[in-house]
């Protein structure tokens, strides 16, 4: 019997796996100096003796912003068969909904009643994980996790190979659960391989395990760098004026917003886009005048249309723990885009891209005024040939091919 043969409600949890057909998500500025893109390095091949399934237990969703997780597990699923599990949506039903997105790329999403007690949703991902491993016969896999909360239950399972792709420092991050110190302790331990979203969190699990590596943000550069060329200005960009300075990410705790209001009100003559979702902080302590513009989360591929329209890109993170060892999937984006990039000291855009001269440093309201005024007068650095140079060695299919030779070590 095959998986969409499955169905649930909450009068029958035994068969719980329900498919759904959800539809797939998915004046002008010229670059200062900017080249024609350098022929990309040829990417290392993936490993062919993988297993044959991949189980990822996210703590992101699928549809949520395109990062870290979506860029390689659509590289893995071009040699595997891949299992996206997220975290349960909460509601007024029992189901499992499994989403095709792509030939080999497969979501599930638990959808559980509000007030289920705590003991009795681990169980029901539990029987998620068995039920899809059974009917899909289901013998060599990876277990791949992004959240070490998914050991609650899945730490029964008996993976070929288990990877830790630590992508941030999830217990720094604003609600964390009191439990993930402790889970990531247990997933450590049981680890093949710990993978790093950038060099600090190497540094900061590299004694913690006899197998880590760092694989910091990669760059998917022929998207982005379609961002070089005029392209239609977004309806809801269109309208706002020159000089544009923008952001694309998630607003969060990590993002500073006292920053963004001072830069605002030093210079009303300056157009601040911010792009992405606002999570886990009250909108209303943003700041809200006339030269802030918040134009919502937009899809992976919209994100070229609206870059190629801005004069220079921000990274206004804030210094806090949260930022302690982030390594911003934005940065290489940017810099593909072709746009002057000017960033808070974030120590792994320091490290990767400012001491190479590639983005601006700036530290304080008035810093990054200076620098971005820099840019605009097209005093920021230009090497773009070597920019381009390290953009295309670290792409995601480079890292990839590198991530699955590890995995067969």
């Amino acid at each position: 019997m095959k998986l969409s043969d499955y169905t649930a409600s909450p009068a029958d949890s035994s068969a719980i796996i329900e498919t759904t057909s959800t539809p797939v998500v998915e004046t002008k500025r010229v670059p200062v100096a900017v080249k024609q893109p350098v022929q990309p390095a040829e990417p290392v091949s993936a490993e062919k003796n993988l297993p044959e399934h991949l189980l990822c237990f996210s703590h992101l969703r699928w549809n949520f912003v395109y990062q870290r997780p979506q860029h390689l597990m659509s590289r893995a699923s071009e040699g595997m068969k891949v299992w996206f599990l997220e975290e349960p949506i909460w509601g007024n039903e029992l189901r499992v909904e499994v989403r095709s997105e792509g030939e080999n790329l497969t979501i599930l999403v638990p959808h559980i009643p509000h007030g289920t007690p705590f003991d009795d949703v681990l169980a029901y991902q539990r029987r998620m994980i068995d039920q899809l491993i059974e009917t899909e016969r289901i013998t060599e896999f990876v277990s791949w996790y992004y959240t070490p909360m998914a050991l609650m239950f899945s730490d029964h399972l008996t993976p070929t190979r288990t990877v830790y792709d630590c992508m941030d420092e999830l217990s720094a991050f604003l609600g964390a659960p009191r439990e993930l110190i402790d889970l990531e302790s247990k997933l450590m331990a049981q680890a093949d391989q710990v993978f790093t979203g950038g060099y600090s969190l190497y540094e900061a699990k590299r004694n913690r395990h006899a197998n880590v590596h760092a694989f910091p943000s990669s760059i998917d550069f022929a998207h982005f760098s379609k961002a070089r060329k005029r392209q239609a200005d977004p309806a809801d960009q269109a309208h706002i004026a020159h000089p544009r300075i923008g952001f694309s990410g998630v607003v969060d705790e990590r993002f500073d917003v006292q920053l963004l209001r001072e830069m605002a009100q030093r210079r009303p003559d300056w157009q601040f886009i911010v792009i992405g979702p606002v999570v886990k902080i009250d909108p209303a302590t943003l700041p809200h005048s006339d030269n802030v513009h918040y134009l919502g989360m937009k899809s992976y591929k919209e994100l070229p249309a609206y870059f190629s329209g801005w004069d220079v890109a921000m990274l206004p993170f804030a210094l806090n723990e949260s930022t302690k060892f982030i390594s911003p999937t934005k940065t290489p984006e940017y810099l593909a885009a072709g746009l002057p990039t000017v960033s808070t000291p974030i120590r792994d855009v320091v490290r990767t891209y400012g001491e190479r001269g590639f983005t601006q440093i700036a530290a304080t309201a008035e810093a990054f005024e200076t620098a971005i005024e820099k840019a605009l007068n097209k005093e920021h650095p230009t090497d773009w040939n070597a920019i381009d140079k390290f953009l295309t060695e670290n792409s995601w299919d480079i890292t990839w091919g590198k991530m699955s030779r590890e995995i067969v070590k």
